[in-house]
Formats: structure tokens, C-alpha cells, sequence
């Protein structure tokens, strides 16, 4: 999608991801982490939630004419389950031709609604435009399917569409992680973020990467950026898509001007791929001009980013 209108958000729990073809957002391949434009690069404005703020997406099944019409409305926890669903038209045909954004037709968000689990997937799509991934959720409770993608012939205006997932089993809800400013993945990797969100106002959020509390360098690029950012609005799961500030270094530091839609709390999944492996960072973080965090102190390797279920997962084409 385009740089310009890739603000969208994840609504009925929390959400919110960034766009662009530069810079760190989060896409976590088979591998577990800490769970952002929902990839980064995207610009058509998206129908907003009412308010006066950026407008945001996710929060409606139908929008400008598309429908998402999910075949797979429950699975059970901890099995391993195929999603299936298909994007509809206006007449309620099934949509075969998509634009490719960050070398994939369309991006998958699945999120829980207390924000424990985080996955961003790239299913399949079939000749006839239905689409399937397989999952395996680890815990029961209420999700939301954010589906991300650019019909083709719309003059690059994106579309986020969101629809319910029920997930069978005995449910315990996670509290969400307190805000921090550091946050540790596995195998050493540790992220750390300056900067802040504040409400109708663009703002400079920047992460930096280490490994073994030494600088990382030499990040690969992963879906035609150096990372990905994906932001979701505790509450509603509203999907905010952020513009990297197109830096071209590979790292250690990777920036995003992000705009929040209105005064709340944020969860940021910042994927970033090094060493072969895409991992993600996840932080809380509150939105409010009263609550400007501060810089984060040096990391020593010993980040306290509450990993807790945050996965993501990739299945190309």
C-alpha cells in the first residue's frame, strides 16, 4: 500500500501497524518471540473508528466495496488448524487479483484480544481466490483475523478488513505487559525504543537492535524493508500503519513517524530479520501527551520486554 495512507487500526482489543519500504516493523517467521505497517509501506487513507484523529482500520468486515469473508470462524487451542477465508466484492465475488505489497498479494494479522498472542502470516491464495494458511494458536479466547491487501485497479488504495476468530479451550486472559522501554527476544537479541506516541500528533520512534548487548549492524531485509511495524490499540485491536523515516542503513537503529488516532495504550511489534531468522520485539506503550516516555538507558543484554505468547509466523507463497 501506499506511504500516505497506511494508517490503520486493529479494532475490539487492540491493534495497529505501520507502512513503507525502509526501516524495522515486525514479522516473526516459525520461530517464538516477544510480539507493527501490519507491515511496513502502505498510504490510501482507510474509512476511520469516528474520530477526529488519524483514520484507522481493521475495524469493519466491509469497506469500500470488499468484504472479508472469513470460512474459518473457530479453532481449537494448541491444534493445528487451516484458515480458510476469501476477499468478496461488491457483487460478492470472490477477488483473484491483488496488488503485491512488500512481496506478498496480502498480509495476514492474528491477534488475541488481551494482546498474548501476535502472529503476522502470508497464506496461499487458490486460482479461485480463496485463501488458507495453517495455524496453531496456544491459548483459548477471543482473536482478531486483520486481513491487509491492495486490490488491483484501485489506484494503490489499500484495504484493511477485520473479522472475528473464536478459539475453543479453557481460557485464561493475559494481562498486558507494563510499558518498558527494552525488550528481549530470544538467542540474545535484545530491542530498545526512544521515542513516543502521542494523540493527532507525528512522532519519531526509534528502535535499536543488539545481540549480546553489542550494536546489530547488518539486519537483512525482510519483505523489501529492513523491518516491519505493527501498532494495535488496546481496547478495540484497531491496526495503525506507521511510515518509516526511510533510512537505509541496515541497522542498529531503524526509525517510524507514527501518528496515534486518539489518547490510549499501544502494543508495538517491531519484526526485524538477522542471521537468517525474523524475529520479533514487543513493547507497551501508552499514548497520551501527559505521557511522553523517556529515552531508553544503553541496553546491557538484559531487556524486560515481557515476551509472553507473541508469535509470528510467515508462509509465503
Amino acid at each position: 500500500m501506499n506511504p500516505a495512507a497506511k494508517i490503520t487500526a486493529f479494532a475490539t482489543a487492540l491493534a495497529a501497524s505501520f507502512s513503507a519500504a525502509y526501516g524495522i516493523g515486525l514479522t516473526v517467521g516459525p520461530e517464538t518471540g516477544p510480539a507493527g505497517p501490519a507491515h511496513t509501506g502502505s498510504a490510501a487513507p482507510h474509512t476511520g473508528d469516528g474520530s477526529t484523529g488519524p483514520s484507522v482500520g481493521g475495524l469493519q468486515t466491509s469497506e469500500s466495496g470488499y468484504t472479508l469473508d472469513l470460512r474459518t470462524p473457530r479453532v481449537a487451542a494448541e491444534q493445528r488448524s487451516e484458515l480458510r477465508f476469501a476477499v468478496l466484492d461488491r457483487a460478492g465475488r470472490q477477488v483473484t487479483a491483488f496488488e503485491r505489497e512488500h512481496d506478498k498479494e496480502l498480509h495476514l494479522i492474528l491477534a488475541s484480544r488481551d494482546l498474548g498472542t501476535y502472529r503476522h502470516l502470508h497464506p496461499v491464495r487458490a486460482a479461485d481466490g480463496t485463501w488458507s494458511t495453517p495455524v496453531q494458536l496456544p491459548a483459548a479466547g477471543d482473536y482478531r483475523v486483520l486481513a491487509d491487501f491492495t486490490p488491483s485497479g484501485t489506484g494503490n488504495a489499500g484495504v484493511t478488513l477485520g473479522a472475528d476468530l473464536a478459539v475453543s479451550g479453557a481460557y485464561k486472559p493475559a494481562e498486558l505487559p507494563k510499558p518498558a522501554r527494552t525488550s528481549t527476544v530470544d538467542d540474545g537479541y535484545t530491542v530498545s525504543l526512544n521515542g513516543a506516541l502521542r494523540p493527532g500528533v507525528p512522532e519519531h520512534v526509534t528502535f535499536t537492535v543488539r545481540k549480546d548487548g553489542r550494536p546489530v549492524a547488518d539486519l537483512q531485509p525482510y519483505l523489501g524493508a529492513y523491518g516491519h511495524l505493527v501498532a494495535l490499540r488496546a481496547g478495540d485491536l484497531a491496526y495503525l500503519h506507521v511510515h518509516p523515516d526511510g533510512a537505509t542503513r541496515p541497522g542498529p537503529d531503524v526509525s517510524f513517524t507514527a501518528t496515534a488516532p486518539g489518547p490510549a495504550t499501544y502494543r508495538l511489534f517491531l519484526e526485524f530479520k538477522h542471521n537468517g531468522t525474523v524475529r520479533t520485539a514487543a513493547f507497551t506503550v501508552p499514548s497520551a501527551a501527559s505521557e511522553t516516555p523517556r529515552p531508553a538507558a544503553p541496553s546491557d543484554g538484559h531487556g524486560n520486554g515481557a515476551p509472553a505468547r507473541q508469535e509470528s509466523e510467515e508462509h509465503g507463497h
